[in-house]
């Protein structure tokens, strides 16, 4: 019995139907560099751009069936399922293929609840969400925290999308060292022009798209951890060690006999604290800012000496050191132009910037001369498909402010009017 060759024209055919209907996804579409393996059970992606095909499958499926296909492994590639699945693995030490199937389940969770429809047809037996309950538009790892995937497991077992969705090599795959795969240059490089493409026409792409364009490259990350991060690496940079203390002496003293040297001192980082006290910004916002003050303070050692604090609406207020702060007052309530906050906590030479803000500011245009870290005060989403988009308020002339006082550990709020 002879074995049915690829049929090259039907797969590409369906390529280029997917490229019509998606085009937004046009670019990491024919990326992908096709690769003809029996052993594969239908189609399936690495995470090196390849595209593992069975000759059968496409054989059996129809052009626009295979179309969402090619929509659904590369949707995998440019979400870095990959990537995730390995981070998520290591966190919770599941290793197994029944870990790694669950981790394809929930990938595909992710991608189907929006891919299908305008052109692409819904597969029969996609996963869905709907079968366990759970609803749409939510991400691979909060899938995997939010149910057990299980009883799913056992239906699905016939799942394979390769590394590509979950991280797990498979047998069949090249790796690293096989011809026609994509470095992470050009990995990157991929995503990066699809998700340009959808920033600039968002109106060709889905919810769930949007939200990746804008998290692609500049995902949010846990403030705290990075400044955490800056304030040991500001302790511990060149010229760091530059103070003098006699508290253990040199050990160059017992070249000198009679004679005590002092030993150099690594000193804590100087840390600048830039609160955006905008009208934008709550009581209950600022008051969480005065608790990361607190919380920046102890980073440091507990010197209050080292740590200043600005508050900025659409002009910065004066560096207070928190040594001589009894009653912070965080002045504000007009516009908001955080660039001169920047420019006045420059001034003060810190080894780190801190910024506390809602995002909704004016940025500088040159990077700080020191490292910077910028908390976002968190927003709800609003549910609206269509919500406007929030733009940067322009600066305004500093006008009747509001002033937030913390006092006996309440909040209260006075008017009052800058001369």
């Amino acid at each position: 019995m002879t074995r049915r060759a690829l049929d090259v024209e039907k797969l590409l055919t369906a390529r280029l139907h997917a490229a019509k209907v998606r085009p937004y996804l046009a670019g990491a579409l024919f990326a992908l560099h096709v690769v003809e393996d029996r052993s594969v059970p239908t189609m399936a992606v690495d995470a090196y751009w390849r595209c593992y095909v069975s000759p059968g499958f496409v054989l059996q499926t129809p052009v626009d069936e295979l179309a969402g296909v090619w929509v659904h492994e590369v949707s995998h590639l440019l979400r870095d399922h990959h990537g995730r699945g390995e981070r998520f693995a290591r966190e919770q030490a599941a290793y197994g293929p029944g870990d790694r199937l669950r981790f394809n389940i929930a990938a595909d969770f992710e991608i189907n609840d929006d891919i299908y429809g305008e052109g692409l047809p819904w597969p029969a037996g996609a996963a869905m969400p709907s079968m366990l309950g759970l609803p749409n538009d939510l991400l691979m790892e909060e899938y995997l925290r939010s149910a057990s995937l299980t009883g799913l497991a056992v239906e699905l077992t016939w799942l394979d999308c390769g590394s590509g969705a979950d991280g797990r090599d498979r047998p069949w795959e090249l790796g690293p060292e096989g011809a026609d795969g994509l470095s992470k240059q050009q990995r990157d490089a991929v995503r990066f022009r699809v998700a340009e493409g959808i920033k600039r026409r968002p109106g060709n792409a889905s919810r769930s798209w949007r939200r990746w364009a804008e998290e692609a490259f500049h995902p949010p990350q846990p403030w705290r951890q990075l400044l955490g991060a800056a304030v040991r690496s500001a302790a511990g940079a060149p010229g760091a060690g530059d103070d003098h203390s006699y508290r253990r002496p040199s050990r160059r003293s017992a070249a000198v006999p009679g004679v005590l040297l002092p030993s150099l001192r690594r000193k804590p980082p100087r840390v600048c604290v830039v609160i955006d006290t905008s009208g934008s910004v709550s009581d209950a916002e600022l008051g969480s800012a005065l608790l990361e003050v607190a919380a920046i303070s102890r980073a440091v050692g507990g010197r209050r000496d080292l740590v200043s604090v600005i508050s900025c609406d659409a002009a910065a207020g004066v560096a207070v050191p928190l040594c001589r702060a009894e009653d912070l007052e965080l002045l504000g309530g007009g516009g908001t132009d955080l660039r001169a906050g920047f420019t006045r906590a420059l001034q003060t030479r810190p080894d780190v910037v801190v910024a506390l803000t809602d995002g909704q500011t004016p940025w500088p245009t040159t990077q700080p001369a020191c490292r910077t870290v910028v908390g976002l005060f968190p927003r709800p989403t609003p549910p609206q498909r269509n919500r406007p988009r929030l733009h940067p308020r322009p600066p305004t002339s500093l006008g009747p402010s509001s002033n937030h006082r913390l006092t006996a550990g309440a909040w209260r709020r006075t008017t009052t009017h800058c001369p």
